[in-house]
């Protein structure tokens, strides 16, 4: 599945990487804690956190992420949003919380490919 199949299913905001939106999502990861998240995602996972500093990109791009998601409408930091366009990394917003977000994206990863 693609990350523009799910920004559409679930009405994500784009705000960085339109041109990567038909990258393939694999799976996912969802954590705020950077050092878990660079040692346990794989690369392809859409990734979901509530931070929003820069170290989100780096990470991101580190484990070659097909995306990120952020919740509760957090909104990316300005430079953050900056390295992210520089970088090709998708950030998408979503208003639901991280735990609603990640079983509505496992559900229809698992229903598109199981």
């Amino acid at each position: 599945m693609d990350l523009e199949s799910i920004v559409k299913a679930l009405n994500l905001k784009v705000r960085s990487g339109e041109d990567k939106l038909g990258t393939e999502v694999r799976g996912g990861y969802t954590g705020d804690l950077l050092s878990d998240v660079m040692a346990n995602s794989k690369e392809g996972d859409i990734w979901i956190t509530r931070q929003v500093h820069q170290n989100i990109v780096a990470v991101a791009s580190l484990r070659d992420h097909a995306g990120i998601v952020l919740v509760q409408g957090s909104e990316p930091a300005k430079d953050t949003l900056e390295k992210a366009i520089k970088e090709g990394i998708p950030i998408l917003v979503s208003d639901m919380s991280g735990f609603e977000i990640t079983g509505r994206i496992y559900n229809l990863l698992i229903n598109k490919t199981g």
